[in-house]
């Protein structure tokens, strides 16, 4: 009911109708708002008899819809958004307003943004200096928007990965695979409450509240929290669907489970939040304990010595969403794997890893990719410690691992191996194309190094005015084959403000094979630069590379400041400045003259200086007041300018005798 005092008695939030228009009418709680982001939905406001009146096009007011335990405007988690006179704005928040169909009735259509964060939302309207609260309302990821990251075309699926409340879940080998029934009972009374609970009950919530809130805009975070959560490794996890999501939330962890139960939960989770779900059986499923995507069993005369195995089946899930931290031909599918295996940031959880990457070998695409390429295409290698220490291989496969991955057809009970979306068909060239990517990717990325053809400028000691000094290029192959390229690297002077001058040095069209590592020099004489070089001793050193046939494009670009000589700065008794500077370049410096500032202003002409010879001056000093003080220096000349230097002095105050 509405606040004592404001014009509006009650609000009905419309559940039915809203849940069936938002296909959230399946959850068992009827008398709760449950509304899918990015879509309308109609809340009816009765007003007080003899109150004010709505007026079309007069009547104004904001709507407020706040999420989390500490709402930020700046954290898009407390949003005011006024009446529109118009339609709504379907790109954020808004609202528009037109009498009910009743009298002293108010119907209100309020569209949430489609990158709004999920979670439980009050909801309130403010009218001059009065709030009147409206209700609370959940919102979710809706597949049915477009403009939604888990917008799913596919009405068929939709019903089958995110309505159905009943799957089957594939066990057993690769010649004798079962089905196991599933009820994921994301619908049933209060599952829907458990799952916002886990939301919460993440360490990174813990932690940082307004921050995960404000996060779970993005369907990637969500999945990535639940695969974190649904385990009973750390994070104060749990395992079970239905009866076990309730004891978890009645009692806490919940100690049972096996990979099939948690995939069956996330999916639970998953579905329940709106993120289209399905459980995946990889039959033939490695664990590569040390991620180099080879399941390495090495025997000695009792006993297997490695901790790599390779389990009858594994079972994980693929959530459906955009990838808009990746590039768009990773959309779709993402596997996200909630078993505890392996620590991945600081956690046991695993994915989403687009299902597109691990097919490719692109193995430097977020997130854990590298893990579940290896759990569906790991080559398999045996060997056998001898007596003596010796290691000797004995056999090897490239086929053992990764068969019958298997998912519940769409709208039947019929087995649906995608095993040809995980991978090429074993022991086909692309597989192993695919494999042999994969290895080298995974090699530089343990290293710490990207893929592809790398450009750096390196600069070297000793790079002052006047001098002769190399730079080099450094132009790195990190990929699998030799590239053939034309390769630049040139060098002009500058001013501060960007404003270029002439080329000084440059290489054009030089054509390099790449095998590994090449190191082009560049030498930057004097005779070269100094004509064009400016007061602020600035020259910019530009490298591109061009793959002939790849178009593989790298540019590296430095700015070198060039040390200016040091003026030696000597104050000497009676107050006098001795002033000394050597001319670094190989010409004679004209019309040279130093000037001193801070202890009274002196300047003093200097004699043409030449080549490595040094400019001398000696200036009076005449102090005007005693203490501290800073005697600067400035030296100009016709090829040397604004050379600066100063020392700090101490001016005793004369003793005057009575």
């Amino acid at each position: 009911k509405a606040q004592p005092g404001t014009g509006i008695e009650r609000c009905d939030l419309n559940t039915v109708s809203n849940g069936v228009n938002h296909h959230t009418d399946k959850f068992k709680e009827p008398e709760r708002l449950v509304v899918r982001r990015g879509q309308p939905f109609c809340v009816t406001l009765v007003l007080k008899p003899g109150g004010a009146k709505f007026t079309p096009g007069v009547t104004s007011f904001t709507i407020t819809v706040q999420t989390g335990p500490l709402p930020r405007q700046e954290s898009d988690t407390a949003v005011s958004f006024a009446l529109t006179d118009g339609s709504l704005d379907t790109d954020a928040w808004s609202v528009s307003a037109v009498p009910g169909p009743a009298e002293d009735t108010v119907l209100l259509t309020v569209c949430s943004s489609a990158e709004a964060s999920i979670g439980l939302y009050s909801l309130r309207l403010d009218q001059d200096t009065t709030q009147t609260n409206l209700g609370h309302f959940i919102l979710l990821f809706n597949p049915w928007c477009t403009r939604d990251a888990v917008y799913m075309s596919s009405n068929a699926k939709r019903n089958e990965y995110v309505l159905s409340q009943h799957g089957l879940i594939y066990r057993g080998t690769p010649k004798r695979i079962k089905a196991l029934p599933w009820n994921f009972g994301q619908f049933e009374e209060g599952i829907l409450d458990i799952c916002l609970k886990i939301l919460d009950d993440n360490p990174k919530f813990v932690s940082d509240a307004d921050q995960d809130c404000s996060a779970r805009r993005n369907p990637v975070y969500v999945t990535r929290v639940l695969s974190a959560m649904i385990n009973s490794q750390d994070d104060h996890g749990w395992v079970g669907s239905g009866d076990i999501l309730r004891k978890w939330a009645q009692y806490g962890p919940v100690c049972y489970g096996q990979c099939w139960v948690f995939a069956a939960i996330a999916c639970t989770v998953s579905r329940a939040l709106g993120i289209p779900c399905r459980v995946v059986t990889n039959f033939g499923s490695a664990h590569d304990t040390d991620a180099n995507l080879l399941i390495e069993k090495i025997y000695d005369m009792s006993e297997n010595l490695s901790n790599d195995s390779i389990w009858n089946f594994h079972v994980w899930v693929d959530s459906w969403m955009a990838r808009r931290d990746l590039a768009p031909k990773y959309n779709g599918w993402q596997a996200s794997d909630p078993t505890p295996q392996e620590n991945s940031e600081g956690v046991f959880c695993c994915g989403p890893a687009p299902v597109k990457a691990i097919k490719e070998g692109d193995l430097t695409m977020k997130y854990d990719t590298p893990f579940i390429f290896a759990e569906v295409n790991a080559d398999v290698v045996e060997k056998v410690q001898l007596p003596n220490g010796n290691v000797v291989e004995i056999s090897s496969s490239t086929k053992r691992v990764g068969k019958c991955i298997s998912t519940k057809s769409v709208g039947s009970n019929r087995r649906h191996d995608i095993t040809h979306k995980y991978k090429y068909t074993e022991g086909s060239e692309d597989e192993r194309r695919v494999y042999e990517k994969a290895q080298h990717r995974n090699k530089l990325q343990q290293r710490g190094l990207e893929p592809g053809l790398h450009l750096k400028i390196k600069l070297v000691e000793g790079m002052a005015v006047g001098s002769d000094f190399e730079i080099y290029a450094l132009l790195t192959n990190n990929c699998m084959d030799a590239r053939s390229c034309t390769f630049m690297l040139f060098a002009r002077t500058v001013s501060y403000n960007g404003k270029q001058g002439d080329n000084c040095k440059h290489f054009q069209d030089f054509p390099l094979v790449c095998l590994s590592e090449l190191r082009v020099p560049l030498k930057l004489e004097y005779q070269s630069y100094g004509p064009t070089l400016t007061a602020d001793r600035l020259i910019q050193v530009s490298a591109l590379t061009l793959g002939e046939e790849s178009m593989d494009f790298c540019k590296a670009q430095k700015t070198i400041v060039l040390d200016e000589p040091d003026i030696d700065i000597q104050v000497i008794a009676p107050p006098t400045d001795k002033l000394t500077l050597v001319n670094p370049l190989p010409e004679w410096l004209r019309k040279c003259s130093f000037t001193v500032e801070g202890v009274g202003l002196t300047g003093s002409q200097v004699e043409d200086v030449g080549p490595k010879e040094e400019a001398k001056a000696c200036l009076k000093l005449s102090p005007s007041a005693a203490g501290s003080t800073v005697l600067l220096v400035n030296f100009d000349s016709s090829k040397l300018r604004n050379i600066k230097g100063f020392i700090d002095m101490d001016v005793e105050k004369e003793e005057t005798e009575i």
